[in-house]
């Protein structure tokens, strides 16, 4: 079996009445920002708010009866759960569900809502690929049917639907897509390409689990040593053996983005259109600053892929996001411990539109010194500058904590 707009034609049909035909948007702002015609395809308005229906229900509803009798089982950081439980329950099939422990709760909730009698979740690991590995496991050992997140003929048929309703609204010059495990970008690709060979397709990952642009890099497979889990929707270790072959062939590049270009853009979607998006869910729009020069008079889509935002990850979304615009800082002060000190700092170091943000100090006895944790917030990112030569001009000890310290990982 392979991909194809017969194959994708097909998932179409199977999902009436199940995912919904999601609204495609022109943004104003963002089409003035990068001189192009950007539309947003709102995969985030799903009915378990992610494009991860699609490829879920397609592979479970093409199960034989004999296979559906037996259940099915999967490994998820939450969206493709969220599918699968689902679909479990609309089609009345047992499922047992694998997330990692790092998953927001929000999701894991929401999973267990969607899948009611039907689903067992187990929370095991702190990656996908760990979760997946006791998935499989597990599956074999119960004689279950394993239901891929992402390599699957079957799941990338059902995720190609999202390119299908595109071009029945639109004839694009390029779609962007976010990459985790390569589901999404590879049936996307698939249809375009098939359907309009002209068609650009751009793929965007988090910095911190770059396994697609790494295996593209390499020519093969790749498992990273480590990734960082914060765009959980796309923190996978190790992309699929289908998904990185169609996107050697069909996608034009896969870019890398900070995780904290990621938080600012979704503070910009949810301030300027009320758009409550997910990381994974802005991968594509986050991408668009290192594809500027590419996009320039085009029609491009950016799918917004998945809002299932735990409301209790805001803060570090907006400090992370005031960090990566270079609004933030945090330093070690050492102050004499005498009157006057604090006063001396606010007086001399700080600008007029600076703030102090955080502050953590105890007076120790007995000690000429003590050092104070002070985070720092300014209006503009070149106002720091000014405030390191009047730090220099100061005379206090200090030191400036940078994102690679591992204090720094304590306070983000």
């Amino acid at each position: 079996m392979s991909v194809s707009i017969q194959s994708i034609n097909q998932a179409s049909q199977r999902l009436q009445g199940v995912s919904i035909k999601t609204p495609l948007e022109f943004n104003q702002r963002l089409s003035d920002k990068y001189n192009a015609e950007i539309y947003l395809k709102r995969e985030d308005l799903q009915p378990v708010r992610s494009f991860k229906i699609r490829g879920a229900y397609n592979l479970i509803a093409s199960l034989s009866e004999q296979e559906k009798s037996q259940g099915v089982v999967c490994a998820s950081a939450g969206n493709h759960a969220q599918g699968v439980a689902y679909s479990c329950s609309k089609l009345g099939i047992k499922g047992v569900i694998f997330m990692p422990v790092v998953t927001p709760n929000q999701k894991i909730e929401k999973v267990k809502k969607f899948g009611a009698d039907f689903v067992e979740v187990v929370l095991v690991g702190d990656t996908f690929d760990e979760a997946s590995l006791e998935s499989k496991n597990y599956c074999q050992k119960n004689n279950m049917v394993y239901v891929h997140p992402f390599d699957d003929d079957r799941t990338i048929a059902g995720q190609g639907t999202v390119a299908k309703e595109i071009f029945e609204e639109i004839s694009p010059d390029i779609i962007v897509s976010c990459v985790g495990g390569g589901g999404l970008i590879s049936g996307v690709a698939s249809f375009a390409k098939e359907f309009n060979p002209q068609t650009l397709i751009y793929g965007v990952e988090p910095f911190g689990a770059a396994g697609m642009y790494e295996a593209l890099k390499a020519g093969k497979l790749v498992t990273l040593d480590k990734i960082d889990t914060f765009v959980d929707g796309a923190a996978v270790r190790t992309v699929g053996q289908k998904t990185l072959d169609i996107t050697k062939q069909k996608v034009e590049k896969v870019v890398l983005v900070p995780e904290g270009e990621v938080c600012f853009n979704m503070v910009e979607l949810y301030q300027n259109e009320g758009i409550i998006a997910e990381p994974a869910g802005t991968l594509a729009v986050s991408g668009l600053d290192q594809l500027k020069n590419e996009i320039i008079g085009k029609k491009v889509i950016c799918i917004i892929s998945g809002g299932n935002n735990d409301i209790s990850r805001y803060p570090e979304i907006i400090e992370r996001s005031l960090v990566w615009q270079g609004k933030k800082h945090y330093f070690i002060i050492e102050f004499t411990q005498k009157p006057g000190q604090l006063r001396k700092f606010v007086v001399d170091v700080l600008g007029p539109t600076d703030d102090i943000s955080r502050f953590e100090y105890i007076k120790k006895t007995n000690k000429e010194k003590g050092a104070a944790l002070v985070g720092v917030e300014l209006s503009d990112k070149n106002n720091l500058p000014p405030l390191l030569e009047r730090f220099e001009k100061s005379g206090l000890d200090y030191k400036k904590i940078e994102t690679g310290d591992l204090i720094y990982q304590q306070l983000i």
